[in-house]
C-alpha cells in the first residue's frame, strides 16, 4: 500500500492508496474523524473501511486533512476539508481515468464532509456514514440526496445519540430509486471501541447486498 502525496488546495496532502487490480474498477475515498479530537487517517475504523473496499477491487484512498500527519495547512472548520476531499477524488480520478463509479465513506465529522462532497458530485452513487454527527452539524443540505447508502450508529454512542440523530437522517428527502438505510450496533459507542468487528461486518454486509458478494465482485 504506497504512500502518497497529491496537491491539496492548502498544500500537500497525505495518503495511502490501493490501487485496483482491474482498469475501470469503482473508486473508494476514506474521510477521517475530527481533525481537532484526534482524528487521522490511521483511525481504526478508517483503516478497516479502507481495506473492505481495497478488497473489493477498488481503487481505495484514505488521507489526512490538511495540518494532519504531514499534510499542510490548518484546520478549516469543515470548508477547507471538503475542498481537501474534492481534491483528493479528483487525484484519484486522474489516476483512475477508465473508473466511472465512486463511493464516499466517512467517519464521525469525516461524514458530514463526505455527504457534502456527494450532493457536489454526480459520480459518486454510494455512501457510508459511521457515526453521523447530525446533532451537531446540519445535514438540511441532503435535499433531496442522490444516492443510496448507508448510516451506522453505536446504541451507546453518547456524542452523536442515535435518539437524536436517526429522527434527523429519516427527515431526509430522497430522489426516486434511492434508499437510506440505518443500522445499530449494539453496545457501540461513538469510537465502537471493542465493537469495530461488528461495525466492519455491517458494511461489508450492506455492500454484499448492493455490489454483490466479495469474491464475485473482485
Amino acid at each position: 500500500m504506497p504512500e502518497v502525496i497529491f496537491a491539496g488546495p492548502a498544500g500537500r496532502l497525505e495518503g495511502r492508496y490501493q490501487a485496483p487490480k482491474q482498469k475501470g474498477a469503482p473508486i473508494a475515498i476514506v474521510l477521517h474523524p475530527h481533525p481537532q479530537f484526534g482524528g487521522t487517517m490511521n483511525n481504526q475504523i478508517v483503516y478497516n473501511l479502507f481495506y473492505t473496499f481495497a478488497n473489493r477491487g477498488f481503487a481505495a484512498l484514505r488521507f489526512n486533512f490538511r495540518g494532519v500527519g504531514r499534510s499542510q495547512g490548518s484546520f478549516d472548520h469543515g470548508v477547507g476539508e471538503l475542498s481537501d476531499a474534492a481534491a483528493a477524488l479528483d487525484w484519484v480520478q486522474a489516476v483512475n481515468p477508465e473508473a466511472r463509479a465512486c463511493w464516499i465513506a466517512g467517519v464521525s465529522f469525516g461524514s458530514w464532509i463526505g455527504m457534502q462532497l456527494l450532493m457536489r458530485r454526480p459520480e459518486i452513487e454510494g455512501f457510508i456514514s459511521i457515526a453521523a454527527m447530525a446533532n451537531r452539524y446540519d445535514f438540511s443540505f441532503l435535499a433531496p440526496c442522490p444516492s443510496s447508502g448507508l448510516f451506522v450508529h453505536g446504541s451507546e454512542d453518547r456524542v452523536a445519540p442515535a435518539r437524536e440523530v436517526m429522527p434527523v437522517i429519516e427527515k431526509v428527502k430522497t430522489q426516486k430509486g434511492v434508499v437510506i438505510e440505518h443500522q445499530i450496533v449494539e453496545g457501540a459507542n461513538h469510537f465502537f471501541d471493542g465493537k469495530v468487528d461488528e461495525l466492519t461486518q455491517t458494511v461489508e454486509t450492506y455492500l454484499d447486498k448492493r455490489l454483490g458478494k466479495r469474491d464475485e465482485a473482485a
